[in-house]
């Protein structure tokens, strides 16, 4: 319209703004907001609003914050909607003290700030593991009479997750189900692996059987599994471990890698070297499948779980073979990664036998591959 000399108007700019937005292309939102300026149309709260919120999903704080500096200057008259579009581009910038500080000018600005307002806040603070300050804004909502959503309490049990605090995390899981809100996927899963990370495997497994109880999707319930096993592996408890891996087996539900990485792990913890290889014979289709055609998108995960299978025959020197026969199988396709994680499982091997076996006992073909990692 502008290069054609066609009169613009200001709302067919804030249009064209919002697209550029939503098309996540920032620089070409701020880019058709200077030309609107310099059309001698006069910005509205909506131009802004829209290019602020554009600076938002592409995570440019620093030009969200800058535009609403221009808005007071110019004096157009701030909204909560610019405000709150400002905090979570701060959040998710992993600018929490900024977010913070513009909540509170927001405040004193005598705007009324919303749920959505408080949630970005929270949700800041939990990206930055803040979770004293989500706690503290959660509290605050409450005694301004303002009801948090699912979304307010997911951020904050999230960042109870990450500040590693799980009773805090179960305490608003409870808060939760006595404001007759419904926890999600998301609460779920900050909830169990709260309880992982502080040695809680048995509050893990207490909350995957309200997951049950819930019946949520098939879908859903298999991205929880993984962190009820985890839990178990930390704990040691591997009978517990490859009880759930059996379960979401029943229940038509693939284990993910890392979901058979813990329960491999937990085995070699509890020295049971021959459901260990057991649960890698169940699973060798696909983690064939894996080392083949995803070795490189997958990074050390192959390394890993071949690592972890073999760890258990350390605990009986007479079955070394058996882990030199894993390793060999695993590292068939030869990639660097295969190639590397047979060296560490002959390592592992070599030194399972140590003081019985001499280094020349270790398979030809895994002590040539052993002598070219240490060259390379």
């Amino acid at each position: 319209m502008l290069e054609a000399d066609v009169e613009p108007h200001v709302i067919s700019c804030n249009v064209g703004i919002s697209a550029c937005g939503k098309g996540e292309q920032w620089q070409r939102a701020l880019r058709l907001l200077s030309e609107t300026s310099e059309a001698k149309l006069e910005l509205t709260v909506i131009s802004y609003g829209a290019g602020i919120s554009a600076c938002e999903k592409a995570k440019q704080w620093q030009w969200a914050l800058s535009l609403l500096r221009e808005m007071l200057a110019t004096k157009v008259e701030l909204n909560v909607i610019s405000c709150n579009a400002g905090v979570s581009a701060c959040g998710k910038g992993e600018q929490w003290q900024r977010a913070l500080q513009l909540l509170s000018e927001t405040s004193e600005a005598k705007l009324e700030l919303t749920v959505i307002s408080y949630s970005s806040g929270i949700s800041a603070c939990e990206k930055c593991k803040q979770w004293q300050w989500a706690l503290s804004l959660l509290r605050e909502m409450l005694e301004e009479d303002m009801e948090p959503n699912v979304m307010s309490y997911n951020a904050g049990i999230s960042a109870c997750e990450k500040g590693e605090q799980w009773r805090e995390a179960l305490s608003m899981l409870n808060e939760m189900r006595e404001a007759t809100l419904t926890p999600d996927v998301i609460s779920f899963n900050a909830g169990i692996s709260a309880c992982e990370k502080g040695g809680q495997w048995q509050r893990a497994l207490l909350l995957l059987g309200d997951v049950r109880k819930d019946k949520l999707e098939p879908t859903v319930i298999y991205t929880i599994y993984g962190g009820g096993i985890s839990a178990c592996e930390k704990g040691g408890q591997w009978q517990r471990a490859l009880s759930l891996l059996r379960e979401m087996l029943a229940a038509e539900l693939e284990p993910s890698v890392v979901s058979h990485n813990a329960g491999i792990g937990a085995c070699e913890k509890g020295r049971q070297w021959r459901h260990a290889l057991s649960l890698l014979r169940e699973i060798c289709g696909m983690w064939r499948w894996l080392l083949t055609s995803s070795a490189t998108a997958l990074g050390s995960a192959p390394a890993r779980k071949v690592s972890n299978g073999v760890g258990p025959c350390r605990c009986s020197a007479r079955w070394w073979r058996r882990g030199c026969g894993l390793a060999a199988s695993a590292t068939a396709p030869r990639s660097a990664r295969a190639r590397k994680a047979g060296s560490g499982s002959g390592l592992c091997c070599y030194s399972a036998e140590r003081g019985n076996r001499s280094w020349s006992s270790t398979p030809g073909h895994l002590q040539r591959r052993d002598q070219r990692v240490r060259e390379g």
